[in-house]
């Protein structure tokens, strides 16, 4: 199995090791396998699941929420939790795009306004 070290999975998902030093302390994450000299060896399972979190932290989720959703993962949910759990992060985040579209209609307004 090809693992990568903790700068090339960095790399990969476009974050910095601190964020996955971060993800991992607060048990977002992992636990991440080491080597025999203790460094740590991130899979393809472990990069997809960082791209994951860190997708859901762009999208404006705090980390309560995903320790949230960790927990119904790892615990014994039914899939239905986890569906209501997205379905309810996925309304807030639909309610933040259109605040964030009327917005932006009004700075297109006073960018015209004013060119």
């Amino acid at each position: 199995m090809t693992t990568l070290t903790p700068a090339a999975a960095a790399d990969r998902i476009g974050v910095s090791i601190d964020t996955l030093r971060y993800y991992e302390r607060e048990g977002l994450i992992g636990p991440i396998a080491r080597s025999a000299g203790g460094r740590r060896q991130y899979t393809a399972d472990d990069v997809f699941w960082i791209g994951l979190v860190t997708c859901f932290r762009e999208a404006g989720l705090g980390i309560a929420d995903l320790r949230e959703f960790v927990t119904i993962l790892r615990a014994d949910h039914s899939p239905q939790d986890r569906v209501a759990f997205l379905r309810e992060r996925r309304a807030a985040l639909k309610q933040r795009a259109a605040a964030l579209h009327r917005a932006m209609e009004v700075l297109d307004e006073k960018i015209t306004y004013y060119s």
